[in-house]
């Protein structure tokens, strides 16, 4: 008799940032328009690296691979929830919620894992500068590239296969923005032990090993810049390498205090915030970092805002 009383789920109710009515219009947006700087400016970034010559180096080209990550990131998540705001419609199918999982999976990992081995590049064109074409070519970086596009999808897939067996029969309303697996988690009345298991092994590999690795890296890169006597070229290092750890420490922070963090410490507003910050606002600062700080993004945008210009005067 229990069972037939059962009720299956087969939709969620997406709430949403926890706010009034009012303030999610103008939550909506805001996060609009932090969507559009962010994929103008990560696009920027790919036409910039792409046209100008003197930015046809490895670093640019894992710089590239991280815009255009960015932009998929946000992506996934962003547009349809300035979309149900707008329209009031906040359901999503069991279906459409395990797709935008399995596509915001990667994207996550692609981000921590691009840095690590932007990290390396780093610490390969500082420490040992003569031998750097040979350890990095471009050859090698692609098919690093493309190992990890195949690995982070095999990890989305194991999640989204584990939550796809998950019963889900009791509440049906998320307190979230979009489909996330800690949410997710909570709502289902199956044993969730083994998945809880599977973050915290697998994704902790693929989250913490590429962490262990950047803190290394920056460990030699320090010790060889405190052994530079010019500083002019400590200063040139240091700057090469805050915008990349600026960005470090700003996802790494949010992402772990939202997946490795004790369950007890997880509220929807605290969940939700770190998310907006690791999923939304990094991706959009991004570029400002990578610009700003950098001279010879700063002049390849200048000639492709010149070519634009002079394009339209035609």
């Amino acid at each position: 008799m229990e069972e037939r009383n059962l009720t299956v789920i087969r939709e969620f109710v997406l709430l949403g940032l926890p706010s009034s009515v009012e303030q999610q219009h103008l939550l909506s947006v805001l996060f609009l328009c932090m969507y559009l700087v962010t994929t103008l400016g990560n696009m920027f970034i790919i036409m910039t690296t792409g046209f100008d010559s003197h930015l046809h180096s490895l670093m640019y080209f894992f710089l590239s691979n991280l815009a255009f990550v960015d932009i998929c990131f946000t992506s996934t998540t962003v547009p349809r929830m300035v979309v149900s705001i707008l329209t009031g419609t906040k359901t999503i199918s069991f279906a459409g919620c395990l797709t935008q999982l399995f596509f915001f999976v990667p994207f996550v990992n692609m981000d921590s894992l691009l840095l690590c081995v932007m990290a390396y590049d780093r610490y390969v064109a500082i420490c040992h500068p003569l031998r750097y074409t040979a350890i990095m070519n471009l050859c090698l970086c692609v098919q690093l590239v493309a190992g990890l596009w195949l690995v982070t999808y095999l990890h989305a897939l194991l999640h989204t296969s584990l939550i796809a067996h998950l019963s889900f029969c009791a509440s049906n309303i998320i307190h979230h923005f979009f489909c996330d697996l800690n949410p997710l988690l909570q709502l289902s009345c199956s044993d969730v032990s083994f998945n809880v298991i599977t973050i915290f092994a697998v994704g902790g590999l693929l989250a913490l090993t590429p962490l262990v690795c950047i803190l290394v890296s920056y460990g030699f890169i320090f010790s060889t810049v405190l052994k530079i006597t010019s500083t002019q070229g400590k200063q040139r290092t240091v700057s090469t390498c805050g915008c990349h750890l600026s960005v470090v420490v700003l996802f790494y922070g949010t992402a772990i205090a939202v997946y490795f963090s004790p369950s007890s410490s997880h509220t929807p507003e605290s969940d939700t915030l770190s998310t907006v910050m690791y999923s939304v606002v990094t991706p959009m600062l991004n570029p400002f970092i990578y610009t700003l700080r950098n001279k010879d993004m700063k002049r390849g945008l200048q000639k492709i805002l010149f070519r634009c210009i002079v394009f339209q005067q035609q």
